[in-house]
């Protein structure tokens, strides 16, 4: 099981994951419907909307946390071969998303460990990969404290004790310790102050670059989505309306929809 999805990644230029008809019924009220795109390494997806667009039942669906009512969600894995998500074994979904996958939430607190130190919450994710040797796991976790800028002599510190910035960089630091190569992103600037969000945001472009992440990031904030992501997809009432290049929807949205979505909270 392990060899499929820790192998050495085939070189081809094929998309990372590939989503195909992804619909969602919750009873007869549609929460997602017929959704489809392709994403690459390296890329960033702005998934926006109003509440109630759909977009976190997406997200939902993308981290397997809701099942589909129809529709396929593909991911290449590092041997090359592509994977219904869907039709992984139990054991084969949870090493997944313990290791090449990443899942970063609005509220911190749901993707930490609160009583246990900022170190041992980026850690267990080493221990995933079955990493058992105390000192490598410790200065691993230090490292990445130092690249999320949080002070080092923080690091037998509970998250409890943190700042919700500090909370959510942590949050950053436990997921990209593995080097996943796809990333989903809820809401990760919502609730923090104005300058908080730009330290972060000015955090997540430069990681990003730098490993070349494969990211999906759910936000109501178009400035969020103009700053961070490549693409943009808009979604109303389950569906998706608008999707291209992410300046190029912003700047001259088609539908009026989105054109009512960017002059009422962007200023472009």
């Amino acid at each position: 099981m392990s060899a499929a999805l820790l192998a050495p990644e085939a070189d081809d230029d094929r998309p990372l994951l590939t989503v195909s008809g992804l619909t969602k019924y919750y009873g007869e009220r549609p929460g997602c419907l017929d959704v489809g795109f392709d994403l690459h390494p390296g890329e960033v997806l702005a998934i926006v909307g109003e509440s109630g667009s759909g977009k976190s039942t997406l997200l939902s669906l993308l981290a397997c946390r809701l099942a589909p009512t129809r529709g396929t969600i593909r991911y290449r894995m590092r041997n090359g071969a592509m994977r219904d998500v869907m039709s992984l074994t139990e054991a084969e979904r949870r090493l997944l998303m313990r290791t090449d996958w990443g899942f970063v939430h609005q509220d911190a607190a749901q993707g930490l460990r609160m009583r246990v130190s900022a170190g041992a919450n980026v850690g267990e994710r080493l221990m995933a990969l079955g990493q058992r040797h105390y000192g490598d796991i410790r200065a691993q976790a230090k490292d990445w404290l130092q690249r999320v800028e949080i002070d080092t002599d923080r690091i037998d510190d509970p998250p409890r004790s943190f700042s919700g910035g500090m909370r959510q960089r942590l949050q950053i630091a436990r997921n990209l310790v593995t080097a996943p190569r796809l990333v989903l992103m809820d809401e990760p600037t919502g609730g923090l102050d104005v300058s908080v969000q730009a330290r972060l945001l000015d955090l997540l472009r430069g990681l990003v670059a730098d490993l070349g992440l494969a990211v999906v990031i759910v936000t109501h904030d178009l400035a969020v989505a103009r700053l961070v992501s490549h693409r943009l997809m808009v979604m109303r009432q389950g569906s998706v309306i608008e999707t291209g290049l992410t300046d190029q929807v912003l700047d001259d949205p088609r539908e009026p929809y989105t054109q009512l979505l960017v002059s009422s909270v962007l200023q472009v």
